[in-house]
């Protein structure tokens, strides 16, 4: 094998599959990148996988001679990330031939522009191949769709790896929407998505997938243009996300899901309205004085000022309370949420002004976007104790 590739190319694209890269390998070869050239076309891909997780990119390059080889990803990418600019040339012989390299196996040679470097490699068939989904049609979204959907439900994902189920987010096909919902068991994120190209007589399907798989996702898409397309494949088991040159696979979640739509009260005797970004802010600075033992942070809604007062008592460190205006109809009450969850919520809620829906102090709230994408956020109030 043997090719010219840019540096750039090559370390942008390593860092980008070697997050999938287990820190520890269950076996030797999946500490490494595979690494496969293809002389007909130009392209060299690479993949990573732990046996969960798996990425794949491919970059242009001129490919003299293919093949494919298996590198140490720690290794390659501290290396060729600090290699200057410019063309590297990558040539694998054996180590008869490598005199410096003392010792039998696969040797790599990579030469930039001043030196060369030799790394040890092994055989590309050890490398397991990447999980594929056959004979199912897949679900087109566009880039934009996806990020909405990953942004505002990953946040509220869970933890604890011993509710294995709720460390993922639940993906609902439906006819002509995707949903992907999370909760932790305080607190619950829909979102709604429409699909760029509906499915065709498949009935509803449902998948839970890891996190960690969903957070590199909406890493490796932050490069997209938004309305690229890409294709989603799903199955028991496991789910494909694959667009222009590259591709991600996860395995999905194992266990029943909660059937959180049953949480979601249908009526509300209070409604607030209120301008998100002045709403967060004062929230940012009564969290500074949250008492560090429960976080909790006090709203009083008054109906009569139309004003929703938010306030905390930290004992021992002082107090704090603001106002902001609000369009309010029920009558008042007085509510307390765990700060950290509001904040992530308001964040994750995509415009400029939302709306709270309550009935009682200890009942779930349900804040939701006014216009544009359809999300549902649930937080359960804590008990106020005075």
């Amino acid at each position: 094998m043997k090719l010219v590739c840019a540096q750039s190319d090559l370390s942008t694209n390593l860092s980008l599959v070697s997050r999938a890269v287990p820190s520890r390998p269950t076996h030797p070869v999946l500490a490494n990148i595979l690494l496969q050239a293809d002389a007909q076309t130009n392209q060299v891909s690479l993949t990573a996988f732990d046996l969960s997780l798996g990425i794949r990119t491919s970059f242009n390059a001129d490919v003299w001679q293919g093949g494919a080889i298996a590198l140490p990803a720690k290794l390659l990418v501290d290396i060729t990330s600090r290699l200057p600019e410019g063309e590297i040339t990558l040539d694998d012989e054996s180590a008869l031939q490598a005199e410096t390299s003392g010792g039998e196996g696969l040797i790599v040679t990579l030469t930039p522009k001043s030196g060369h470097y030799q790394i040890r490699a092994m055989g590309a068939e050890e490398f397991p191949e990447l999980p594929l989904i056959e004979n199912t049609e897949p679900l087109h979204l566009t880039t934009t769709a996806l990020i909405e959907g990953l942004r505002g439900s990953l946040f509220a994902t869970s933890g604890d790896e011993t509710k294995q189920v709720l460390t993922g987010v639940h993906l609902t096909v439906k006819e002509d929407t995707l949903e992907f919902a999370a909760t932790d068991g305080h607190r619950l994120a829909v979102v709604e998505t429409t699909n760029e190209r509906p499915l065709t007589g498949s009935s509803q399907l449902e998948v839970t997938v890891p996190s960690k798989a969903l957070r590199e996702l909406e890493r490796m898409l932050a490069h997209n243009d938004a309305d690229e397309a890409i294709a989603l494949y799903l199955d028991q088991g496991q789910v494909v996300f694959a667009w222009a040159n590259q591709r991600l696979t996860s395995r999905t979640l194992e266990g029943q899901y909660p059937a959180y739509r049953q949480l979601i009260p249908r009526q509300f005797e209070r409604q607030v309205t209120i301008e998100r970004r002045q709403f967060l802010s004062t929230l940012e600075r009564i969290a500074v004085l949250a008492d560090q033992k429960n976080n909790v942070v006090k709203l009083s809604i008054d109906s009569n000022s139309q004003e929703l007062t938010l306030s905390c008592e930290a004992q021992e460190m002082g107090s704090g309370r603001e106002s902001v205006p609000a369009q309010i109809s029920g009558e008042d009450i007085e509510i307390a949420f765990n700060v950290k969850y509001l904040m992530e919520g308001l964040k994750a809620l995509p415009s400029s002004d939302i709306q709270m829906h309550l009935n009682q102090n200890l009942t779930p709230v349900i804040f939701t976007p006014l216009g544009g994408l359809k999300m549902t956020y649930l937080a359960m109030p804590v008990q106020i104790r005075n």
